[in-house]
């Protein structure tokens, strides 16, 4: 195994599985831009596949035909994978397991990898919080485990900062990339009253939605949307998994890999707030970029609530 010594790029192929299509404008495009940067910059051949759903057997099935074929680093990129590539990695302990946005690892070839996301999401929030004229905002949002939670609190601690007057409330679709369940759960905030949403889904179905409707949206996961909805597009809180990749088949190559969990903060570039709209405020605009120096040197420290929702989001985590 690569953690036992250096060794060559050519002894390595890494397989990439999403839930998602890798072209859905939202998370599994992101993990798939990352991994061609990641191809540009090592020269590593790497492969993928698409739309495979949170189901072990699913998993292990595309998996296994991976290793048959000599490849030796898999990632999982999504939650629901953690159970199957933890199984895995003792099956297979010359195999290299990457599970993003989980918990498990083990000593030798098992590792997770995530990013503090919370934080540009509570940067959103001072935006959104400023936009709404109804203050009434809509999150969709698709399953209620502690990485939605916390983001979903992290945004209304932003929109409570700037605006105390309005609400978050929050439909649950229980799918990551459904864009028919999304689009419905965007058209219902809207005729609540609500006139920005925010999301935690992997398609730009919310923001077409806050488009026909006149409202103002915030996107997740990668800055696509802004030309699916231009008018509606206020910003969004992004990922870029590419100089992590780098770095992680780099110390795998040359044996300094290790299984520590890996969590990124705004600081290291996973996680940022993209440009905002030119409709934000001049003088939110000056509050976000205040507020994202203050993350990125280490004197703001955005609180992680996760058990519960804070009090002026609407909805439960018990649904």
């Amino acid at each position: 195994m690569a953690c036992g010594g250096a060794a060559s790029v050519d002894e390595y192929k890494a397989a990439f599985v999403y839930v998602g299509p890798a072209d859905d404008g939202g998370w599994s495009q992101a993990h798939d831009v990352g991994r061609q940067y990641l191809v540009e910059q090592t020269g590593i051949q790497t492969e993928y596949t698409a739309l495979v759903p949170e189901d072990a057997t699913e998993f292990r099935t595309v998996a296994e035909a991976y290793i048959e074929q000599g490849y030796n680093i898999i990632f999982g990129t999504t939650f629901g994978y953690i159970d199957a590539m933890a199984e895995m990695a003792e099956e297979y302990p010359d195999v290299i397991f990457l599970h993003c946005s989980g918990y498990l690892n083990n000593d030798t070839n098992f590792a997770n990898y995530f990013g503090k996301m919370y934080q540009p999401r509570y940067l959103s929030g001072l935006a959104a919080g400023a936009m709404t004229d109804s203050n009434k905002i809509g999150y969709v949002a698709a399953f209620p485990i502690p990485e939605v939670i916390r983001g979903i609190n992290a945004f209304a601690a932003g929109v409570n900062e700037v605006n105390p007057d309005a609400t978050v409330e929050v439909v649950w679709t229980f799918t990551w990339f459904g864009p028919e369940a999304e689009t419905q759960a965007a058209n219902a905030l809207l005729e609540t009253g609500a006139d920005v949403l925010a999301q935690h889904q992997d398609s730009t179905a919310t923001g077409l939605a806050a488009e026909a409707a006149g409202a103002k949206w915030i996107s997740y996961n990668t800055a696509y949307g802004k030309d699916s909805a231009p008018e509606a597009f206020v910003t969004a809180p992004v990922w870029d998994w590419g100089p992590y990749y780098v770095d992680i088949v780099e110390s795998i190559i040359d044996g300094t890999f290790s299984t520590e969990s890996y969590w990124g903060g705004m600081e290291t570039g996973l996680v940022s707030l993209y440009d905002l709209s030119s409709d934000v405020p001049s003088d939110i605009a000056t509050l976000i970029g205040e507020k994202t120096d203050a993350i990125i040197d280490g004197t703001l420290e955005v609180e992680i609530v996760e058990e519960e929702f804070i009090s002026n989001v609407i909805g439960t985590v018990n649904p």
